[in-house]
């Protein structure tokens, strides 16, 4: 039986603390404030409190998505969670999320490529259900609570870096004309010692020296080549969209991972699209990992800018360095 995949809902959730750039002039004794505005578009973020985790997010995100489906959790046939700030390094948090939704038949795995990761659970589980008749309601959620990996005297992390989480429940469909319509991943793996969280594995567990010297938190160790996003976007998107027979004009919005927006402006003047064609979220919630394209995804969605038969594209990088990009039919 020829099956698809197709997008039946979407939600969000990023907590009700806000932190606006005056925030971090008092915290580091300077004007950042300008630098973020004009050069990222970003205003404010929103971070965890202390009583708060990657779990909470990740259950009000669904909660929504799931109410817009009109699905109760029982209905769910298997739980992806894409995260690289996990609630547990074991067992996984899309396990926690099971329990706490009450989703008893639920399978669940969490997936990390960092903050492409939500554009590779998509993939994967767009192919597990066209693979397997026994998926027909796959919940995927892109999570991030990176405030609690942060330095706090590091400027090139702790102004940027924020948390929310985006969800999708993905369902099964007899139209292959809709839904899923294709994907590519890619790594740079010589990229994968630049940027991460490199202790607490089994590398470099923690211990006192680790605490000491702050390798436990998010760093930056060299600066990234600021063409690579742009020009890997670039050349994947053009490869997806020519295998689907489409130009890049006729996609009707593209959602990308929203660290830089010089980048993403980039790859739309380098893919001839006008830039309105990028969902941005930057400005109010700065840069939240895996859980960004979903949460752009659902701001399009309660805008109204979503119609039916719209095509999408997906496009994540992150740490590793990991890319994946997927084309949806809406």
């Amino acid at each position: 039986m020829n099956r698809t995949a197709y997008i039946k809902s979407v939600g969000a959730y990023a907590p009700p603390k806000i932190v606006p750039n005056s925030y971090f002039n008092e915290l580091l004794g300077e004007d950042v404030d300008t630098w973020l505005r004009e050069n990222l578009t970003i205003e404010e973020r929103r971070w965890c409190n202390e009583n708060e985790s990657t779990i909470d997010l990740c259950y009000h995100a669904s909660q929504t998505a799931l109410e817009r489906a009109g699905l109760k959790p029982e209905n769910l046939d298997l739980i992806i969670v894409s995260t690289d700030t996990p609630e547990y390094i074991s067992p996984s948090t899309a396990s926690v999320l099971q329990y706490k939704l009450g989703a008893t038949k639920a399978g669940t795995f969490d997936l990390n490529t960092a903050c492409a990761g939500f554009v590779t659970a998509i993939d994967t589980a767009s192919k597990y259900i066209k693979a397997d008749e026994n998926y027909n309601n796959v919940l995927v959620i892109g999570a991030y609570a990176m405030s609690k990996y942060l330095n706090m005297s590091d400027k090139k992390t702790v102004t940027l870096f924020a948390d929310g989480a985006g969800a999708v429940i993905l369902s099964s469909d007899k139209n292959e004309s809709k839904g899923f319509l294709g994907s590519r991943l890619h790594t740079e793996g010589q990229y994968h010692d630049w940027m991460g969280i490199y202790a607490g594995g089994t590398h470099q567990p923690v211990d006192q020296t680790v605490l000491e010297h702050k390798d436990h938190l998010l760093k930056f160790v060299k600066k990234f080549p600021k063409e690579i996003n742009p020009t890997k976007w670039t050349e994947m998107i053009t490869d997806l969209t020519s295998s689907l027979e489409l130009k890049p004009e006729e996609i009707d919005h593209y959602f990308f991972t929203q660290i830089n927006i010089n980048s993403i402006w980039e790859t739309c003047d380098n893919l001839g699209v006008p830039r309105d064609k990028a969902v941005t979220i930057m400005d109010k919630f700065g840069y939240t990992g895996s859980a960004c394209i979903p949460m752009a995804l659902n701001k399009a969605f309660e805008q109204g800018k979503l119609k039916k038969g719209d095509k999408l594209i997906f496009m994540g990088s992150g740490g590793g360095l990991a890319f994946a990009s997927a084309a949806f039919e809406w």
